[in-house]
Parts: C-alpha cells; structure tokens; sequence
C-alpha cells in the first residue's frame, strides 16, 4: 500500500470516516483541509440506485451552476455563414467549420468545449474517433448540437455542466473552487442535485441516492447525508 503524505494524513484526522455530514458541514472541512499550492477543484460523487446497463435508467443530463466552476472555458464551434458571425459575437474563442476539423485532425485539442450546427454534424461526425473518448463531442442530447448557438455558448460560458452515470452507477461532477467559498458551493450542489433528482428514472426502485461524498483536488472524500437532498426535492 502507497505511503499517504503528511498533509493528508494530518486533513484525514479531522474526519470521522464513518459519519454522515450535513452539506454545510462537509462542505466546510473540504475548504479548511485544502492544502495544495493551487485553488483545488471541489467535486462530487453520487452512486445512484440505478442500473445503467439499462437503458431505461441511464442518467444523463447537464446543469448550469450558478456560480460558474471557476475556469475560464475555452469554447469551439463549428458553424457556417451567419451562425459562424452569431458565435463569434457572442463571445466563442475558435470559430470555423473544415479548417477546424482538419486542424483537430492533426492533434490540436486547445479547447474546452465544443459546440455545431445541426447542418455540420456530418463533418464534425469525422471526429467521433478523437474528440467522443475525450467527451469534446457536440451532442444534442446536452444542447451543443444547435442552431441557438448564442444561447448555447452563453450557457457553457456561464459555468454549464453536462454529467452521466458511469457503468459502476456513479455520477462524477466539479462544483466549483475551494476558493468560492461555502455559500457559493452550497448553491451549485444544489442546482445540481434538484437536476439529479428531477432525472429519477422512473423504472429506478428502492433508495435512489445511495452514497454521496464531496472532496477537493487532493484531500480527502467526506460522506455527506443523502437526506439534505429531500430538502431540496421539497
């Protein structure tokens, strides 16, 4: 077993690994035990009582935080004509259509996010092979394969997220900096839970929200109540 390094060690003591914290609670010793260099990443993991093999239960959807992640996204589109003007207006780092293909094609990645057109995907489809395992792929399903392409650049712009449930029925989702604060995290885990639990499968039976932890970049997970989501279905 990997020697833990002293810092750690020392933040693993102020938690009790077998209690269930309240999200303000947890939320708080995340920020008093960050110790890295950096303004660590605060993150989220949900195992949901569903069985994602089944279609019927897959969990997918997307959020927009209200208080952003903390990182400035780097947005692509890929559009033609009048829509390639609307997304440079409204404020994409990399806009084109078959010199950004050819472009991705020789290895550049030098972005966040990538928004098309629906009249694009045929082209942008060529690059399921490197942009689909690197989850930069547009996708209807998350709003980046659109015409709206104003809207769509706002939202990833203003902090929005798109989350799906692993094979292992867990859900993976940053929340945001340490640095935000407590009241700043406390409202982006809320919208993205009341997005959680309105996506309930209806074919998922018994004890949806299973387990829920929240840690930052290099500290510890700290096991949160899954009853303060209640609170926030009422």
């Amino acid at each position: 077993m990997p020697k833990r390094g002293k810092k750690i060690r020392e933040a693993r003591k102020t938690i009790d690994r077998m209690a269930l914290y309240d999200l303000e609670d947890a939320l708080q010793k995340v920020i008093d035990n960050k110790f890295a260099s950096f303004d660590e990443s605060v993150d989220v993991a949900v195992r949901l009582g569903v069985d994602p093999r089944h279609a019927d239960q897959m969990v997918r959807g997307t959020v927009v935080l209200p208080n952003g992640i903390g990182k400035d996204v780097k947005v692509l589109v890929f559009a033609k004509g009048e829509k390639e003007a609307e997304a440079t207006e409204a404020g994409a780092d990399f806009v084109g259509n078959d010199d950004l293909v050819e472009k991705i094609k020789g290895g550049w990645l030098g972005f966040d996010k990538a928004v098309a057109t629906p009249d694009m995907m045929g082209t942008v489809g060529k690059l399921g092979r490197i942009l689909g395992p690197r989850g930069l792929m547009p996708n209807a399903k998350t709003g980046t394969v659109t015409f709206d392409i104003k809207r769509a650049v706002d939202e990833l712009k203003a902090g929005k997220i798109d989350f799906r449930v692993e094979r292992a029925g867990i859900v993976h989702a940053t929340m945001g900096k340490a640095s935000f604060g407590l009241q700043k995290l406390v409202e982006n885990i809320n919208a993205f839970f009341e997005t959680i639990i309105r996506l309930k499968p209806s074919s998922s039976k018994g004890t949806y929200l299973k387990t829920i932890s929240v840690s930052s970049t290099m500290g510890p997970g700290i096991k949160i109540d899954p009853a303060f989501a209640k609170n926030i279905s009422k």
